[in-house]
Parts: structure tokens; C-alpha cells; sequence
């Protein structure tokens, strides 16, 4: 499996002969990033708003999936678990976050979140071997409260998303404060993609920072 990022909350993740997916589409003109130029056979929308419901750029997308739910699609086992956000006057209250499963290795997509989920939500997530996180603050988890989800999760990779770029439009705070949070010091090497087996997964939780120009 491999996994890109896109920037903000944007993620293509890809195994050979299984469906392509596609996370958080965002529309480039709100949020600042490249125009996305992507394929894929699904697309999940966390909540609806232009940095995250923008399904139209991603081309040849057969299922646009927005609610809660099983799915079966393409080899590929998906849930979606809605997750019950503290409101504020950006937000709606609703956040869906989303596990794929592929062939025994679980991606789970948090979305929007921006509070601590219950164990409810935490147990429906179920075991995660990778866990994108929103990390920068705004509507979402700060550095302190994606560190508490993270421990409650316990997955095996972190990938942090939806923080301070110079390019994000979107005020947000920067990536080494969650690095601090997680005692790592600012000066973490960042890789193309994320390639991963279930053989690959660590044992104790590691921080595994993706760059967003491609």
C-alpha cells in the first residue's frame, strides 16, 4: 500500500489490483494547495466545507461516500464512523472519520475531528495500523489533543495533517508544535510517500511526515 498527501487533509491511498481512494478532496482556490489532478475509485468526504467536500476534482470516482456505514468496494473494507465534534461557529458538530482496510492493513482518515472521541467512537475504529491526524488546530485537534487521541488509538504510524504550510490559505498552527508534543525535535525529515505492509508496522508508534508537493 501507498499513501500520498496532497496537503490539508488530502490523502490518495493505493494498493495494486484494489481500489484507489481519495480523502477530503479540497477546492485548490479556498485553501491554497495545487489543483488536484488525481484518479480514483472512491472519494470520503469528512464534513461539507470547500477544503474538504470538493469530490468533483477527483476524476473517475465511482463512490462519493459521506455518511455513516459498511462498504465493500474494490477489495477494499470501509467504515465510517461519525464522530460527535464540539461545535463552534465554523462547524456543524459533524465529523465523519473513515478506516480502510486493505487486505489486513487499517488506514484511519479522522477527518475534521477537533475533540477527544469516546471509547464508543475509539472501538468502532477498531484496531489501526495507520492513523492520519489532524494536528493543527483551528476547527480541528490541536498538537495537545491529537497526542491524547493518538495514545487512545495506539496505531502502529502517524501521519499528521491539516497544519500550517506555506502555501495553506487556512490559518492553522505549524507542525513542529505537534512534533514538540511528541518528542520529536523540529527537524523531522519528510518522505514522498508512505509505502507500508503489515510486516512494516512498528510496535511502538512512530511519526512518519509526508511532503505535499509532488
Amino acid at each position: 500500500m501507498e499513501i500520498t498527501w496532497y496537503g490539508h487533509a488530502c490523502f490518495r491511498i493505493t494498493e495494486r489490483s484494489m481500489a484507489t481512494v481519495v480523502t477530503d478532496p479540497y477546492n485548490e482556490a479556498k485553501i491554497g494547495y495545487d489543483a488536484l489532478k488525481l484518479k480514483a475509485d472512491i472519494v470520503t468526504v469528512s464534513h461539507d466545507d470547500p477544503g474538504h467536500n470538493h469530490a468533483e476534482a477527483v476524476k473517475g470516482n465511482s463512490w462519493t461516500i459521506t455518511g455513516p456505514g459498511e462498504y465493500e468496494i474494490g477489495g477494499v473494507f470501509l467504515t465510517a464512523v461519525q464522530t460527535g465534534n464540539k461545535r463552534s461557529k465554523k462547524e456543524n458538530g459533524r465529523n465523519m472519520a473513515y478506516v480502510f482496510d486493505y487486505d489486513g492493513v487499517t488506514v484511519a482518515h479522522l477527518g475534521n475531528m477537533n475533540s477527544v472521541p469516546t471509547r464508543t467512537e475509539v472501538d468502532a475504529l477498531g484496531t489501526v495500523d495507520v492513523a492520519l491526524v489532524p494536528v493543527g488546530g483551528g476547527t480541528s485537534l490541536n498538537a495537545a489533543k491529537a497526542a491524547e487521541v493518538i495514545s487512545l488509538i495506539e496505531p502502529g504510524i502517524v501521519v499528521p495533517m491539516y497544519y500550517s504550510t506555506p502555501v495553506a490559505k487556512v490559518k492553522l498552527n505549524s507542525l513542529s508544535q505537534f512534533l514538540k508534543e511528541m518528542g520529536l525535535g523540529k527537524n523531522v525529515e519528510t518522505e514522498p510517500s508512505l509505502k507500508v505492509t503489515k510486516s512494516s508496522i512498528p510496535d511502538e508508534t512512530r511519526v512518519v511526515v509526508l511532503s505535499y508537493d509532488h
